[in-house]
């Protein structure tokens, strides 16, 4: 049985099968469960409606945090919706990017105590829904993800029945499962030396390896990162421990740019490590939206 079926007794001491439905507005589902998600699903409510920035280009229906303190996104449909799965790994993927910002919002909300346990190896997604298509509930397993696929249904005298029908326990692997071709893996500079993409997450804090995997998303996704100094090269990425901040060099011309100190410089006759004349400094998911629109100018033009 893969459905929640709930049985009556009627006048006769017979059970009759109750007809569940869907709610006619999404909110509806939203306000009730945020209302009792402690209850329902065992997590702390956190904030509703909360917004991506411009990158992301959403808003996350609910955050909480779950019982074993891990951060969690809900999102809620009231029918079926075949983008939901995406949709999660989006704003997984903000989460991860947006650790400062979620940890001051658990501070606000719960306490000191609870935002400085945080466990941030394996944030989940929770997706409450009429149902999934099997290709979602396919897809959820091999996404290297936490994500959580929940059916809803609402009966006659305010009944609500939630039932999970698929669960990927995700990875605690910080380091994006992107795969590169072979012999064109991307090499990092950090501080004081060269290293392959691994030893230099290996080497810096939760926080710049959390900001490097969606970084390198946005990197990929546009096309083969070259951080050498070589002939085809569109960025370098330089990690800076001391700072808590990543420095990425773009092929952009700076003369092009209103330059914004503290976020971007001018390298053009200053020594460094990267290549580009175009420096951005990212330290939070906030400067990393912000450099969206230069990193894209910098593969356009190569």
């Amino acid at each position: 049985m893969t459905d929640l079926k709930l049985f009556r007794l009627d006048a006769d001491g017979r059970d009759v099968e109750l007809q569940g439905s869907t709610v006619a507005l999404e909110v509806e589902l939203q306000r009730r469960i945020e209302a009792g998600m402690g209850q329902m699903l065992g997590i702390r409510f956190l904030a509703s409606e909360y917004p991506t920035g411009p990158w992301h280009r959403g808003r996350i229906d609910s955050l909480g945090l779950d019982e074993s303190n891990t951060p969690v996104v809900i999102e809620y449909k009231k029918g079926s919706d075949s983008g939901v799965v995406s949709q999660a790994v989006s704003y997984l993927s903000w989460l991860r990017s947006a650790r400062h910002e979620f940890e001051a919002l658990v501070k606000e909300k719960v306490g000191t105590e609870a935002a400085e346990a945080i466990d941030w190896r394996n944030p989940r997604m929770v997706c409450i829904a009429a149902d999934f298509s099997h290709h979602d509930r396919v897809a959820v397993h091999d996404l290297h993800k936490r994500i959580d696929l929940v059916r809803y249904r609402v009966f006659d005298g305010g009944l609500l029945s939630l039932l999970l029908v698929e669960s990927a326990p995700g990875t605690t692997s910080p380091a994006s499962a992107r795969r590169r071709p072979p012999g064109r893996e991307v090499t990092v500079d950090v501080d004081d030396g060269t290293k392959s993409v691994q030893a230099t997450l290996d080497a810096v804090s939760d926080d710049l390896r959390a900001l490097y995997v969606e970084l390198d998303e946005v990197l990929t996704a546009s096309g083969e990162v070259e951080v050498d100094a070589k002939q085809h090269y569109i960025a370098s990425v330089i990690f800076r421990r001391k700072h808590e901040a990543i420095l990425i060099y773009l092929r952009v011309d700076p003369d092009t740019v209103v330059l914004e100190e503290g976020f971007s410089r001018d390298m053009r006759g200053i020594g460094h490590l990267g290549t580009g004349d175009l420096e951005v400094r990212i330290s939070s998911a906030a400067c990393l939206e912000k450099a969206g629109p230069l990193i894209r100018r910098a593969f356009e033009a190569a």
